[in-house]
């Protein structure tokens, strides 16, 4: 399926060693989710005074909010060592428990969320394995050091709550505000060893999606049309240029949002409509219509779920200049 390539829920592996370049490793560093990091930097100091563990972490959020990056801050900030796995490896019992029996004491696990797995090995840091099938069929319990998992979700509604409750600390990371992206577009273009003007920076950020991952995406690609063009530094022409080649409106949307906002209006007569058709209207996978683009236009009031489905708001009927009753200029009623 066709994904824009600023949203995308996915980055390609060129993105990731962007991300990671300009991913900071400390508290003091992380900028944003002032109350969350305020916490964390409490329970992390605690954790040190104590000689213990953090208990185990659950972040949830949209994409690219910086979940991948607490946890190597959380790592970095308790001076231990970070193990980074993903869904498909931990199919199996045995997968996990090849991870699991090989942690450092007090080390931290950052992992997407498995089921009844994990249970036993977050609670008592044992793990139950089978060995053998069949009459033969064992079981046996091995100990595990006492770490630290951080779990990441960006769908927390879908983990049963015997999971949720074995995490002693949970966040849900929200969108940053333009101020605070600004912030970390001034950061990066330092790391990326460029200029930008202050309003070329407020352009680019009010128009992430309140999204760092976004943000930094978005000031590459104006660090491209700079450098095209021989400028020092991003200034505010070259930005409106670039978010403009990139299809970038000044709220944020981009081509798949008003491609969905569109479609409810205009095929669907404003909605409801449900998310598989929806789906099909813009030639979009559903669960990336659900996790990716949905909350961003949910949170700016573009569209609203209803029992019933999507539908689009009075503030999208404004921003495409639509009506939203049928009138006769619209030409329905020849």
């Amino acid at each position: 399926m066709r994904k824009s390539e600023i949203t995308s829920p996915n980055p390609s592996s060129e993105d990731k060693k962007f991300e990671q370049s300009l991913r900071p490793l400390t508290i003091n560093d992380f900028t944003g989710q002032v109350k969350i990091t305020d916490n964390l930097n409490v329970f992390i100091s605690a954790a040190k005074k104590r000689g213990e563990a953090l208990d185990h972490t659950l972040l949830t959020g949209p994409p690219g909010l910086g979940k991948t990056t607490l946890a190597h801050i959380i790592a970095h900030e308790l001076g231990v060592k970070l193990k980074v796995t993903s869904g498909p490896v931990l199919e199996k019992p045995g997968d996990l428990a090849g991870i699991l029996t090989n942690l450092e004491e007090a080390s931290v696990l950052f992992s997407p969320v498995v089921e009844e797995y994990l249970y036993s090995a977050m609670e008592d840091y044992k793990l139950d394995i089978m060995i053998d099938s069949g009459p033969s069929a064992r079981s046996v319990q091995i100990n595990l050091p006492k770490y630290t998992l951080v779990g990441a979700t960006t769908r927390a509604g879908m983990l049963t709550s015997p999971l949720r409750d074995r995490f002693g600390i949970r966040f849900r990371l929200d969108y940053y505000l333009a101020e605070d992206l600004k912030k970390i577009v001034h950061r990066s273009s330092k790391i990326l060893k460029i200029k930008i003007d202050e309003d070329a920076s407020y352009e680019i950020s009010k128009r992430a999606r309140g999204t760092p991952r976004i943000a930094n995406r978005l000031l590459r690609r104006t660090r491209d049309f700079a450098d095209y063009e021989n400028k020092k530094s991003i200034d505010v022409e070259i930005s409106h240029k670039a978010l403009s080649a990139l299809d970038v409106d000044e709220y944020g949307l981009d081509e798949m949002d008003k491609e969905i906002i569109l479609a409810i209006i205009e095929k669907y007569g404003g909605g409801p409509v449900g998310l598989n058709t929806l789906s099909v209207a813009v030639n979009e996978d559903p669960g990336t219509i659900e996790e990716v683009y949905e909350p961003f236009l949910i949170q700016q009031g573009f569209i609203q779920r209803t029992p019933r489905g999507r539908e689009a708001t009075s503030l999208a009927y404004k921003r495409f200049n639509k009506n939203k009753y049928p009138s006769k200029d619209d030409g329905l009623f020849d």
